[in-house]
C-alpha cells in the first residue's frame, strides 16, 4: 500500500465504496523512491484527498503522541502536517497517537544487537522512561474506534501499562535469556552501531528524539473505554525471545 499512496488513480479506486479508512502507511524502515516527502506528507494527503471524494465516513490515522509541527525529527513533524492536513480536508476523522511501538524499537535496539552479538546501544545511559505499546494494542484501538463516537473528531493519545526505560528492557531480557546482556552509551543523534546505513542513522536521529524526557501516558481510562487489555513489555519480550534462553 506505500507505494500505491503515490498513485491517485489506484487511490480514487481503493477508496470507492469504502465507508472507513485505517492508514499507518510510512516510510520509516523503507527507502528508494519512499521517504518522508512522498509518503508521509504527499501520500497521506493523496489518499485523505481520494478518501473526502469517496465520502469515506471515518478516516483513522495512526499517528504518533511526538507529532510536531516543530519537531527536529523529521518523521514527527511530518505525521503533525498530515494531522492538521486530515482535521482541516472535512473528512470525518480519529486520530491515535500511540507512543513508540514495543514490537518495532525492541526489535530494532535490542534485537539488531543481539543478532550481531554485540552491545545493545543506548542513549544517555537509557534511563528516560517511556510508556511504549504493543503494536498488537494499536491494533486493538484501530478497530475499536471503527463507529464509536467517543472517537468521532479526536486526537486519542495512548501508551502501554507501565514506563520503562531502556535499562529497564535490557534487565527483563537479561532475566528471561538468563544471562548478562552488555550495554554501549551513545550520544544523542549518533548511528545505531548495529543497523546498516542510511537506518542506522534514520533511527539513531528517531531514538534520540524519544529520549529527550520521560514520556509516560496513562491509558487506564482509554483502554477501558475502547475495551483494550494492554500488553505487558515482559509478554512482548518473552515472545521476542523466544528460543533464545538456552543459546
Amino acid at each position: 500500500m506505500t507505494g500505491d499512496l503515490k498513485d491517485r488513480a489506484s487511490l480514487d479506486a481503493a477508496c470507492r465504496g469504502v465507508t472507513t479508512v485505517i492508514t499507518t502507511a510510512n516510510s520509516v524502515q523503507r527507502g528508494g523512491e519512499d521517504t518522508i516527502e512522498s509518503v508521509d506528507i504527499a501520500g497521506n494527503r493523496s489518499l485523505i484527498d481520494a478518501a473526502k471524494n469517496a465520502g469515506v465516513r471515518q478516516f483513522i490515522f495512526v499517528s504518533t503522541a511526538a507529532a510536531d509541527p516543530s519537531s527536529p525529527v523529521p518523521i514527527f513533524a511530518a505525521k503533525a502536517k498530515t494531522e492538521n492536513y486530515l482535521r482541516e480536508s472535512g473528512v470525518p476523522w480519529t486520530i491515535l497517537a500511540p507512543l513508540a511501538f514495543m514490537d518495532t524499537w525492541f526489535g530494532i535496539i535490542l534485537g539488531s544487537a543481539l543478532g550481531a552479538g554485540k552491545p545493545v546501544a543506548v542513549v544517555g545511559g537509557g534511563r528516560t522512561r517511556h510508556s511504549f505499546i504493543a503494536v498488537h494494542d494499536v491494533a486493538e484501538f484501530a478497530t475499536a474506534a471503527v463507529g464509536h463516537p467517543a472517537a468521532m473528531r479526536q486526537r486519542i493519545v495512548f501508551g502501554g501499562p507501565e514506563g520503562i526505560s531502556w535499562s529497564d528492557i535490557v534487565e527483563k531480557a537479561s532475566k528471561i535469556l538468563g544471562r548478562p546482556i552488555p550495554v554501549q552509551n551513545i550520544q544523542p543523534g549518533q548511528p545505531i552501531p548495529t543497523l546498516p546505513p542510511p537506518l542506522d542513522q534514520i533511527l539513531g536521529s528517531l531514538i534520540a528524539g524519544l529520549e529527550q524526557q520521560d514520556v509516560i501516558i496513562d491509558t487506564t481510562e482509554i483502554a477501558r473505554k475502547f475495551g483494550v487489555s494492554l500488553t505487558s513489555a515482559e509478554t512482548v519480550l518473552r515472545g521476542m525471545l523466544a528460543g533464545q534462553a538456552s543459546r
